[in-house]
């Protein structure tokens, strides 16, 4: 039980970090340090012949060295227990998106109520990829249910699943390879090849706790046609992952997200999720934030009875 603690509390007390303080934008984090190395390693290498294994070897050497890094860092200190839990209960808090997502999401639909379209878009570009200079209220919407189901699955449930599996160390290696895949994982001319580790090694770590997310979507709505649209279009997405998530929340919604769309001048010609193709309306952002909500809370505790069994 005493070993449980260890992981338990930081655990814990990151998620109450997170939930109280979520991301200043003026605060230093890590996944800026990440993208420093990151943009270095992409400056220098991704250039002349052989970028598939230049990128290869950047990934995961980037990888290699966060996880061991943080876990000799735990091993220096493991006999420090109060040392050993302050330290990683900083590297969850750092670890766990979820406060943040869900604020960015409620100021799109804020900004868009209050300000009116053009800033709805200006907003949205904060979270997306997506070129947002041509979408209407409607798109805009939908943009954000989808990035707040996929980034669900990125940013809360896969972070909390590696942290159970291999702890801090496991948690902000994942934190780096998906950050490798959101400045990387492009297909343009630039990325395409030096990317490409980067993006098949995001596909992997994100497999089981996409498919998990989407689960615990419809778990705490009770939705049978989340159910339904998962096992029906959650392999109808581009990204092998993706896909489940976003195939739950229209599920939940009885709403239709995917399409086309443009992501870096590219036009990408995404299968639709779902068949009421209904305008969203802006109340519905209250449904999404306590379905967010409930997915890391119930996570967090089923990390928990892991720890506690193992």
């Amino acid at each position: 039980m005493e070993n449980a603690l260890l992981l338990i509390v930081p655990l814990v007390a990151g998620y109450v970090l997170d939930l109280v303080l979520g991301d200043p934008d003026h605060w230093p984090h890590p996944m800026r340090l990440f993208g420093h190395a990151i943009a270095f390693g992409e400056r220098n290498f991704n250039h002349g012949n052989n970028r598939i294994a230049k990128g290869a070897l950047l990934a995961s050497s980037l990888v290699l060295v966060v996880y061991f890094i943080l876990t000799l860092l735990n091993n220096a200190i493991y006999g420090l227990e109060w040392l050993f839990m302050l330290v990683n209960s900083i590297w969850v808090y750092y670890g766990l998106a979820n406060k943040n997502l869900i604020l960015e999401g409620r100021k799109v639909f804020q900004m868009l109520e209050t300000r009116g379209l053009a800033d709805g878009r200006v907003q949205l570009s904060r979270i997306v990829g997506r070129d947002t200079s041509q979408l209407n209220a409607q798109q805009i919407r939908t943009a954000v249910f989808e990035t707040m189901s996929e980034n669900l699955s990125d940013g809360v449930v896969a972070p909390l699943f590696y942290y159970a599996i291999a702890g801090a160390p496991g948690m902000m290696a994942y934190k780096m390879i998906n950050t490798m895949d959101s400045m990387l994982g492009y297909r343009t001319p630039r990325y395409e090849q030096f990317g490409k580790f980067a993006a098949r090694l995001d596909d992997v770590a994100n497999f089981i706790p996409a498919r998990i997310t989407a689960l615990l979507m419809v778990l705490v709505t009770g939705s049978a046609r989340g159910l339904q649209f998962i096992f029906k279009y959650g392999n109808k997405h581009k990204s092998p992952n993706a896909g489940y998530p976003e195939s739950a929340l229209a599920g939940i919604l009885n709403c239709r997200f995917g399409g086309p769309n443009v992501y870096h001048g590219v036009l990408v010609d995404k299968p639709f999720i779902g068949e009421h193709d209904r305008s969203i309306r802006s109340e519905e952002i209250k449904k999404v934030s306590q379905i967010n909500q409930l997915v890391c809370l119930i996570t967090i505790a089923l990390c928990c009875i892991w720890f506690v069994i193992l």
